[in-house]
This record gives structure tokens, C-alpha cells and sequence, in this order.
């Protein structure tokens, strides 16, 4: 072989090596724009931001108080409003129109106003259940062992309306008992059933577990074996029309996740 011709044959591998060497670079260049495009992306979507309007049912009211601090610790700039109440006037509510993001109901019938009126994005989803406890003054003077024991003369009892999921599930449990009983008053949320026993405007209501546990130590609780057969399921759900989606979507997952569950848990609620 010449000397010449060894000299092109270098040559010619030298270039070859070189414009490999510029392609690879080039691709790994592309590439890793590409990976920071992905990432970039993948951050903005995660971001979120913005107020959501949770509309759920008063014996959420602790517990996603907690959830919503949460919340926007975990996610800054965005926050958490809440209209707490009977799940019907709630359902009312939002098949009248109200701006809403989440409901959050104390029971599938109350729920059901709202998907049969089509203002759900979805189906619901069961995530925590409820049950029923007498509710007494603190001490419980009256001596109240039972369902039966609040129909006794002369006894005051405050229930919830029968159409507020706390009010359908204490008459289900009364039924069960084949008990009867006259309340001085029907309140609209189990909150207002709760007070009444408070302030010691009456002996005795029928309202949740997770509000007898709440009251910490204004009253006294009492169980019943009745309520076994009237324990509500609480079912959440995003709302159609609901203005911010995106970060409602990331409540309901709080909500449902571990942790969510764990606090819910921790109030009384049982699992779903």
C-alpha cells in the first residue's frame, strides 16, 4: 500500500468518526431538551391553584377542616372554602344553580338529587359511613341506657328533620326498635341537633358518632345497638359545572388517599 493511500484511508475513517461523534451529540442534545420539556410539562400540570367550594354535609365539618388546611399547605396558592349543612338544603342548593365544586352528602339519597338532576361529573364515590349515638347531657343525669329510654315521659329529645340524612336514619332505627318517639323539635343538620343538648335545651338527640366525639366532652354519649341497622354511607363527588376541575379533582383525592382516610378515621367516621 502507498503512502498516499493510507494517508485518504485515514483520513476518510477520521471523518466518518467525526461526523458520528456530531450526530450523537446532536441527538443527545435533542434528547435532553426533550426530557426537559417532559419535565417542565409534567410540573406545570401538577401545579395547582385557585378556590374550590366544597359543599358537605355539618358532620364532615372537623374533619375537612383539617383536610383543607392540608390542602393548601401542600398545594400554596390554592384554597379551600366549605358550606357545611343538611345534605338535602346542600342538594337544593346545587341543583338551583349554586357555584360549587365538590359535594360531599351523609347519604346516597341525598346525593342522588344532584346526579338524577345531572349536575355530577362522574359517579359518586362511597368514602367513609357513619353511625348513630345518643347524644346526653354531660354526665348523663337522666340515666339514659337506650333508644327505648328516650321515649320515657317527660324526656326531651331533639332529632333531625326527617328529610336530613341524620333525621332518616334515626327513624330507621327507631323503627327497627318498633319504638315511637315525639321530638320537641326537628333541626336542620346534626349540628343543630347537637347544640340543643348543649345549651341544655333538651335531655337527649339522636345525631352521628363523629359529633358526640367532636363535642369534646360537652356531652355524653351513649350507644345503642339499633344504629347498626341504620348506618349512613358518605358519598363525594365532583360537579359538573364546577369552576376550578382541576384542583377539586386533587380534594376528592386527598380525601380518599391514606392520609384523608387516617384523619376521617381518627374523628370516628368508619371505613367505606
Amino acid at each position: 500500500m502507498t503512502t498516499r493511500s493510507a494517508s485518504r484511508r485515514a483520513l476518510r475513517v477520521v471523518g466518518g468518526l467525526a461526523v458520528a461523534a456530531l450526530t450523537l451529540s446532536a441527538c443527545s442534545s435533542d434528547d435532553s431538551d426533550d426530557s426537559s420539556k417532559k419535565a417542565h410539562s409534567g410540573s406545570s400540570s401538577e401545579k395547582l391553584s385557585g378556590t374550590v367550594t366544597v359543599f358537605a354535609a355539618a358532620s364532615l365539618k372537623e374533619s375537612f377542616h383539617t383536610l383543607g388546611k392540608t390542602f393548601e399547605e401542600r398545594h400554596p396558592g390554592t384554597k379551600v372554602t366549605f358550606n357545611f349543612g343538611g345534605s338535602d338544603a346542600l342538594a337544593a342548593s346545587i341543583t338551583s344553580g349554586a357555584p360549587a365544586d365538590v359535594f360531599a352528602a351523609a347519604s346516597p339519597k341525598t346525593m342522588k338529587i344532584v346526579t338524577d338532576h345531572q349536575d355530577a361529573k362522574g359517579a359518586p364515590a362511597t368514602f367513609v359511613r357513619n353511625q348513630l349515638e345518643i347524644a346526653t347531657l354531660p354526665g348523663n343525669p337522666d340515666k339514659i341506657k337506650s333508644l327505648k329510654d328516650l321515649t320515657r315521659s317527660g324526656t326531651k329529645v331533639a332529632l333531625c328533620a326527617k328529610e336530613v340524612p341524620c333525621g332518616a336514619a334515626a327513624q330507621k332505627a327507631l323503627d327497627a326498635a318498633h319504638l315511637k318517639l315525639t321530638p320537641v323539635s326537628y333541626e336542620q343538620d346534626v349540628k343543630g341537633a347537637l347544640t340543643k343538648v348543649e345549651l341544655k335545651e333538651v335531655d337527649a338527640s339522636v345525631v352521628y358518632k363523629t359529633d358526640v366525639k367532636a363535642a369534646s366532652g360537652k356531652v355524653a354519649g351513649v350507644e345503642f345497638p339499633e344504629s347498626a341497622k341504620a348506618i349512613n354511607d358518605y358519598p363525594i363527588v365532583l360537579l359538573k359545572n364546577a369552576p376550578n376541575a382541576k384542583t377539586a379533582s386533587a380534594f376528592i383525592d386527598l380525601v380518599k388517599s391514606a392520609q384523608g382516610q387516617k384523619v376521617l378515621g381518627e374523628a370516628g367516621f368508619l371505613k367505606p
